[in-house]
């Protein structure tokens, strides 16, 4: 019998640390723009890539990199809004004076919008967890100080454990719709929701004259847009309560 000592001294020996996955250029979509590539291999976090078009991109589509699910649910989010203008992710360092250790360190922002009216937010992303702790939320009064007016007019954050599974499961459906243009569609179900009776999602689609898969879809892209109301946290589906936003 092989002695288990034997058996470890065979086996080759593993890098520490394997190097970020790269993407090859895509035709017609722009590079990758972030200061670091977050792309490394981790058990627990779920790395994202999507390629997304805003206007600051000139409409075209642009790769982008996210560290983790809750970060790409949070542009997928903001993306929602007609009055964003721009996506950036993965920023570059700024520097602050940390108060508990006197040092100065340095803060890398998960993602920055720019909206139509040129005002930049910065976004801090983190779960509840470390966002509960004292010295968390001492690092973010420091590296909020340290913002300034060339780098963001603001920075708020976010905290990751308010997008549950169900929640970016239905963003990511409401973004691949928002993709879809059917401008009819959008106006039967919305004129709908606004002067029939209905209590599910099935109930409005069925007040329009529409196809079921069409009717579905405009529905989707009105909850989107803030038109149709419903519960973001339950999987949007023909039982889903739904409403007229007020």
């Amino acid at each position: 019998m092989s002695n288990y000592q034997d058996w470890l001294q065979d086996q080759p020996a593993q890098p520490k640390k394997l190097p970020a996955l790269q993407v090859a250029p895509i035709h017609g979509v722009l590079p990758y723009a972030g200061d670091r590539n977050p792309l490394t291999r981790s058990d627990t976090v779920k790395r994202v890539s999507a390629a997304i078009a805003t206007p600051m991109s000139g409409g075209i589509r642009q790769v982008y990199h996210f560290d983790g699910e809750s970060e790409y649910a949070v542009a997928l989010d903001a993306l929602r809004s007609p009055d964003l203008y721009g996506l950036e992710v993965q920023l570059p360092p700024i520097t602050f004076d940390c108060s508990r250790t006197l040092k100065e360190r340095s803060h890398k922002f998960d993602l920055r919008f720019t909206f139509t009216d040129g005002y930049r937010r910065a976004v801090y992303v983190r779960n509840a967890t470390s966002l509960a702790k004292r010295e968390t939320q001492d690092e973010i009064d420091d590296i909020f100080a340290a913002v300034t007016d060339d780098f963001a007019d603001d920075a708020i954050v976010v905290c990751a454990d308010d997008y549950t599974r169900a929640y970016r499961d239905n963003l990511r459906r409401i973004w691949d719709l928002l993709q879809v243009a059917d401008p009819e569609a959008d106006a039967i179900v919305e004129e709908a929701a606004r002067t029939t009776n209905y209590w599910y999602l099935d109930d409005l689609i069925s007040n329009c004259d529409l196809e079921q898969w069409r009717g579905y879809q405009a529905a989707i892209r009105l909850i989107g847009q803030n038109v149709i109301w419903t519960d973001m946290h339950g999987v949007i589906d023909y039982p889903s309560r739904v409403a007229l936003n007020a």
